[in-house]
């Protein structure tokens, strides 16, 4: 096979809804219903609603150990916290939703299925890669799942956990048929509100997915969510509030210039910088906006790039070499893409895009 081919079966394993069916039934099949099946999920509303799907779907599917867990404020599956939380739990099988996809293991020796609509970038041999990436339109990654899913059980109920993950990844004129009748059945204004505040779980200073979750798993469907009185509720509120807070704060932050590149700067405990990412790049959309948070982790920036449609900030970041180091930059979606480096790799790559040393980190 050539390399093209085998960067092609990388890119698109699973082109058609009905081979992602295929590649998903069979890996579910060599399953035991009483062994531990883990999923590690990420934590924005997309990768929490993916996982609460998973959880429902394969519960009432007969696996009576169906376990979630999501990462810690890094949010990558492959960091040594990360891998050493996810072998904790002890898993028989592992499905890995809405985090990528790598050609190195999370868990050594335990069979992995990858569910996802980011860039694909590799998959050992004895994995499955089940990804929308190549799809047009591409699914989010909880719809995905509640599409997979309903080939073992019934899901048609828990739609409207799959609709706040499409709202928040794909916006409300997002083109497919289940979320335009979910707002139909559920009333747009509900599911807008929970998305919202499920969103708040990961984005307050507490960084608190699981509480997100839990409110999702509490309630049966968006409006009671919204006029809950429960407590994971009142957190998520209270997470809210303090995430609009230090938007309006972050807001005021004025951006900096080189060439194509454009860069806001804020200091914040809250998981900001990717809204305040995506409001100047509309406001500039000849440009590739960074939004980097100094104060997200200690002795990090965590950075959020965003790009027009018609350019690639994937690519454009993977091309910049860094030294060797700590951290990660250059994943997720064409379009959509960031990173996490310490102060001085941070300012190594602000230096090669162009920016003068008055708006390095402290070091």
């Amino acid at each position: 096979m050539s390399r093209s081919q085998t960067q092609q079966d990388v890119l698109d394993p699973t082109p058609t809804l009905d081979a992602a069916r295929g590649a998903f039934n069979a890996f579910v099949d060599l399953l035991s219903r009483d062994a531990r099946a883990v999923a590690l999920h990420d934590s924005d509303a997309d990768g929490v609603t993916a996982g609460v799907v998973w959880q429902r779907s394969f519960q009432r599917a007969g696996f009576a150990q169906a376990v979630r867990v999501t990462p810690d404020r890094e949010r990558n599956a492959w960091t040594k916290a990360n891998k050493d939380h996810v072998r904790a739990c002890a898993p028989d099988s592992l499905f890995v939703l809405d985090l990528g996809s790598q050609a190195q293991p999370i868990v050594d020796d335990v069979p992995t299925c990858f569910i996802d609509h980011h860039r694909p970038e590799g998959v050992l041999p004895d994995a499955t890669l089940i990804s929308a990436y190549t799809w047009r339109p591409i699914p989010n990654t909880s719809l995905l799942v509640w599409k997979l899913c309903a080939t073992i059980t019934h899901t048609s109920d828990l739609d409207w956990i799959a609709a706040i993950g499409t709202l928040s990844d794909l916006g409300d004129n997002a083109p497919f048929d289940m979320l335009a009748a979910a707002k139909r059945k559920y009333k747009a204004k509900y599911l807008k509100e929970a998305t919202v505040l499920i969103n708040a779980g990961r984005r307050g200073s507490t960084y608190d997915p699981e509480t997100a979750a839990r409110a999702l798993l509490q309630h049966t469907e968006p409006r009671d969510l919204v006029n809950s009185h429960a407590d994971e509720v009142q957190q998520l509120r209270l997470a809210r509030e303090e995430v609009k807070a230090a938007m309006n704060e972050a807001k005021k932050a004025a951006p900096v210039f080189a060439g194509k590149v454009v860069l806001v700067r804020m200091n914040s405990p809250c998981q900001i910088h990717p809204l305040i990412a995506q409001i100047w790049r509309s406001r500039l959309p000849r440009y590739i906006v960074i939004a980097a948070n100094e104060g997200y982790l200690c002795n990090r920036v965590n950075f959020s790039a965003r790009s027009a449609a018609n350019v690639s900030v994937l690519d454009f970041l993977r091309e910049i070499e860094l030294s060797e180091g700590e951290g990660y930059h250059g994943h997720g979606h064409d379009q959509a893409s960031g990173g996490s480096l310490p102060i001085e790799r941070w300012n190594e790559l602000l230096a090669k895009l162009g920016f003068g040393s008055e708006v390095f980190a402290v070091k």
